[in-house]
């Protein structure tokens, strides 16, 4: 665990609703959505280093409300960006694990499809989320 790394209870809700957000962005694009959740959700409750106990907490403050992908992307997308960039004012290294957290869990939703390949809505919707992480 990073000495360094000191988040409020607000910026740890940032982190969760963005990951969590992140997969249910691209579970929202997939053929089949439910196992695209399932496994993206294992992937991030699989991540280590202090983001990971970020992400492993019980907690309710992860609020995604829309009812479509664009109004769910409204939320998400900045919230991976202000993540990222919070996370790199404290600890670079865990903004880099945070970044690689969250792609991994996306190529574990990605790899459900019923051929087990990505098709191209998945494709666009992983760039974009890619595209938010490296924005800050």
């Amino acid at each position: 665990m990073s000495a360094t790394l000191t988040l409020t209870d607000q910026d740890k809700a940032t982190v969760r609703s963005a990951a969590y957000g992140a997969v249910s962005l691209l579970a929202a694009a997939s053929d089949k959505p439910h196992k695209a959740a399932t496994a993206g959700s294992i992937a991030l409750t699989s991540a280590t280093g202090r983001v990971g106990h970020v992400l492993n907490a019980k907690s309710k403050d992860i609020h995604l409300t829309g009812r479509t992908v664009a109004e769910l992307a409204d939320q998400v997308l900045p919230a991976l960006a202000a993540a990222v960039a919070l996370l790199d004012q404290q600890d670079p290294a865990e903004a880099d694990n945070f970044r690689s957290i969250v792609l991994a869990a996306l190529e574990a939703a990605a790899a459900t499809s019923r051929n087990g390949q990505p098709g191209p809505v998945v494709d666009e919707m992983t760039r974009k989320v890619a595209a938010a992480l490296h924005a800050a």
